[in-house]
């Protein structure tokens, strides 16, 4: 098991049918808002946090975002490409994606995030959780919750003081699209099979091999073409845009 966290996987293969008309001819993480895609803003937080290596899956337009972040130089990372024929869901995404994961033939612990999620986390923060996944026996996983958005009320899965992860409880909230997991839990899973992982999520933490933390900072799931332009707005108003 290789144990420190310097590798990471964003989400780039879906459709984005609730963006359409804009993802009819880009795909979703090209989308710009501040004046830069929202997947340059992850990949730039993920090089300040200290990764060297993101791996990013893509289907849709995929050819687009290869020519636009190249080889991840210009960041500062080396940037790896796990072309999918049509999206295999995130399961599957990572399934076909192990061998660049896992580089060095080893079993890894790594971050991965959704491509249309913006946010100020602090990706350092897995650190520790990492090393405690990397520590197990068992292929555990680490989940960010955040409060629950307007869009989901009842949020995913209960979080208590400890970080204690529960399918069932009071205190509820929503995953954040931000985790850490262990290769070895989908070795198991055939290369270009579709698969989702909320069944993993649910399994892993009905079996109490799942972490969590609350993050109450800035985290939005930019899903529609008025989120996008609200977010675009903020970042403006805020100051943030580039040349904006």
């Amino acid at each position: 098991m290789t144990h420190a966290l310097t590798t990471a996987m964003i989400f780039a293969a879906g459709r984005g049918e609730r963006m359409r008309p804009l993802t009819d001819t880009r795909p979703k993480p090209l989308l710009e808002a501040g004046g830069k895609p929202l997947i340059v803003w992850q990949i730039e937080r993920l090089a300040q946090a200290g990764f060297t290596t993101i791996v990013i899956n893509h289907a849709w337009l995929g050819e687009q975002i290869e020519q636009m972040l190249g080889d991840g130089a210009r960041y500062g990372v080396q940037i790896a490409y796990s072309a999918e024929t049509e999206a295999l869901e995130t399961a599957g995404g990572i399934a076909k994606a192990l061998p660049l994961l896992e580089a060095d033939g080893c079993a890894r612990v790594f971050a991965a995030v959704s491509g249309d999620v913006f946010c100020d986390f602090d990706y350092a923060r897995l650190r520790e959780p990492a090393a405690r996944v990397a520590a197990s026996e068992q292929p555990r996983m680490h989940l960010v919750m955040v409060p629950n958005p307007p869009f989901h009320p009842r949020g995913d899965f209960a979080l208590d003081g400890t970080g204690h992860l529960s399918l069932e409880g009071e205190t509820r909230y929503t995953f954040g699209n931000i985790g850490v997991y262990d290769t070895r839990m989908f070795h198991a899973l055939a290369p270009g099979e579709r698969r989702a992982l909320t069944p993993y999520y649910r399994e892993t933490i009905a079996s109490g091999l799942a972490s969590g933390e609350l993050y109450e900072g800035r985290w939005e799931n930019v899903g529609t073409p008025d989120q996008l332009r609200a977010l675009d707005a903020a970042l403006r108003g805020a100051g943030r845009a580039v040349n904006g």
